[in-house]
């Protein structure tokens, strides 16, 4: 009896959400399943070991993968040299006297860190030790203090250069200069909305953030001095602005990025080759994870393809004429179903090639919808039980239990639920930067 190539693909899929369950890496599970249901898809089983080879031969070697360690190091010089701590310092005492303006701060603060660092992770670490430590020194509650960051770390996944951007352009075959734009301003609203939450929290729960100390306008602007706010932005300026204008493709503008990064740290005294090492270290390691990922995605991607089922779901969506709310609302269930137990880059990597063909069939753009994925990989991210930001802070912030950071960071959930409803009724949010930009 001959078995249809749809119940070969969902079988596929049902065995990779097994080996998920048993613990084995993201990426192993990819190639396992991918390998696995082409060599019942093929006509010549063995040539299902070619696409994995090809894969990771591509993967490791093509010109634009190479945009992740890039930018990947440009965020771990300034991490290890610094910059990112010396950032909040600075921007603390800008906020100066304001009601929870610690917490306001850290957004701001993993904003233009996450300009520079791309990494949600790394980010909920760095503001774990810059920035927690000086919220219990002012007496704000764990679950603020905690939950801020956690929920903050999100933006670094949205503003370029974002590290799941890239992955989903990739797996898209989008502009990766697009989503980098469409995420500037889908980060921004997004940080205004969490510093609003943090706003509303100050006036329901009063004694959650006590005022910190008022600091004069000659503070502010020493502050502004020190935290190098006018050297990072011109790195991101020189760095985003030269790949927007056609003058560098993304890796090279990553290059640009990490030398002029290291100028910054030259300048301000912060470079030291030890630190410089460790950041190489830290890069080869995070960006060889990524490749396995990238690879082991695409030979999953291939498996589907010939399956056919994104397709197939595509044309059956749009047969039942079901109000495109539904079938987003639908798709956002179960991003945030994955997310409880699955990180960004795997996440992404692993519902492109389904999601994107029946996003695309309801008049979407893929720059919409991988923005509209990001956002949602940073709700998973702080929701129970596997929320990767909160593990991250609980880790980083001495004496401080899980349960406090996921129990800070459920209001912020809101703030995530606002967002993916503005940006289902005002696809604008995601494409309006890219569409002025690129026309």
């Amino acid at each position: 009896m001959m078995v249809s190539s749809v119940t070969i693909g969902i079988i596929s899929m049902a065995a990779f959400i097994v080996l998920i369950v048993f613990g084995i890496p993201v990426s192993v599970c990819m190639m396992v399943a991918g390998i696995g249901g082409c060599m019942f898809l093929l006509t010549v089983p063995s040539s299902a070991y070619n696409f994995l080879s090809d894969n990771f031969i591509h993967t490791f070697t093509g010109y634009i993968t190479s945009v992740i360690p890039m930018f990947m190091l440009m965020g771990e010089i300034a991490s290890e040299s610094g910059i990112g701590s010396n950032l909040f310092k600075s921007t603390q005492i800008i906020a100066g006297r304001m009601k929870g303006s610690l917490a306001s701060a850290v957004q701001v603060a993993c904003a233009i860190f996450g300009a520079i660092c791309g990494s949600g992770a790394a980010t909920a670490a760095l503001m774990s030790r810059a920035a927690y430590p000086e919220m219990k020194r002012y007496h704000y509650s764990d679950e603020l203090a905690t939950g801020c960051i956690s929920s903050g770390a999100s933006l670094a996944t949205l503003i370029p250069p974002s590290l799941v951007l890239i992955a989903f352009g990739i797996a898209a075959e989008e502009s990766i200069g697009k989503l980098f734009m469409g995420g500037v301003f889908t980060g921004i609203v997004l940080m205004v909305l969490f510093i609003i939450v943090i706003q509303i929290w100050c006036v329901v729960k009063p004694d959650a953030a006590p005022k910190t100390e008022a600091t004069s306008m000659k503070e502010k602007l020493k502050a502004f001095r020190e935290g190098c706010f006018i050297e990072i932005f011109l790195v991101f300026g020189l760095s985003m602005g030269g790949m927007f204008a056609g003058w560098f493709t993304p890796t090279e503008s990553g290059a640009v990025g990490i030398f002029g990064m290291i100028l910054v740290a030259l300048f301000t005294r912060r470079f030291t080759f030890k630190g410089f090492l460790k950041a190489l270290e830290n890069t080869l390691i995070s960006s060889g994870m990524i490749y396995c990922l990238i690879a082991g995605a695409g030979v999953l991607g291939k498996m589907l393809t010939l399956s056919r089922i994104p397709m197939m779901l595509g044309d059956y969506v749009m047969s039942l004429n079901i109000p495109v709310a539904v079938v987003i609302f639908v798709i956002t269930i179960i991003y945030l179903i994955l997310g409880c137990f699955i990180d960004a880059t795997p996440m992404v990597l692993l519902t492109t090639p389904i999601f994107l063909p029946v996003v695309q069939s309801l008049g979407y753009s893929a720059v919409w919808f991988g923005c509209y994925a990001v956002v949602l990989c940073g709700l998973g991210a702080i929701t129970p039980p596997v929320g990767m930001s909160c593990f991250v802070v609980a880790g980083t912030c001495d004496g401080v239990q899980l349960q406090k950071v996921f129990k800070g960071s459920m209001p912020f959930l809101l703030t995530f639920v606002i967002m993916t409803v503005l940006m289902s009724f005002f696809p604008a949010i995601a494409t309006w930067l890219p569409n002025v930009v690129f026309g």
